[in-house]
């Protein structure tokens, strides 16, 4: 089990660096926002790629940071059966979760979002607008977002089965107290 820990740990500093890598996007974002804003108001210029590039910071802020998401737990939860439930409870339904919903999901949807990358970039696709950018670039983050996910969701389920083996914390990492 240790090994898968490790595997586990491991996992977890990649869904970190993309999440940190999403942040910057964010502020990039804002930033680029910002500037064609001013551009466009103060000297009545503007471009339609500036406007692309925001909308594809989007999509990376998304997909690069889904995985740091579920890591931290902060992702859409319905607790109507999950709240009331104890803590090993609460890792079976988790496990179940991940094995029944997670997997199958991330791996069809990563499946066909390749296909959907693969013909973006082959026909080298670039957006119909004038002044608009290439887009393959962009749809690539599309499956790779949902393999992160798919990755998370690995290192989620061998932590939930440590848990209930006894060899993890007692408690997961959303589960402590604040300091």
């Amino acid at each position: 089990m240790k090994g898968l820990m490790r595997l586990s740990g491991v996992i977890d500093r990649i869904s970190l660096f993309f999440g940190w890598i999403s942040a910057g996007l964010v502020l990039l974002s804002c930033l680029t926002s910002a500037t064609n804003a001013m551009l466009r108001y103060l000297f009545n210029m503007s471009s339609n790629a500036w406007l692309e590039v925001q909308w594809q910071m989007f999509a990376g802020i998304f997909l690069l940071g889904a995985a740091q998401v579920l890591k931290m737990n902060e992702h859409v939860r319905v607790d109507l059966l999950y709240g009331s439930r104890s803590h090993r409870g609460k890792l079976w339904t988790d496990v179940f979760g991940i094995v029944a919903f997670l997997f199958p999901s991330m791996a069809i949807m990563s499946f066909f979002a390749w296909e959907f990358f693969m013909t973006s970039y082959l026909s080298n696709e670039h957006s119909s607008n004038a002044g608009g950018t290439v887009l393959w670039p962009v749809k690539f983050l599309l499956p790779l977002g949902l393999a992160l996910v798919l990755l998370q969701g690995l290192s989620e389920l061998i932590k939930r089965i440590a848990g209930l083996r006894g060899d993890g914390d007692e408690t997961l990492e959303y589960e402590r107290p604040v300091q």
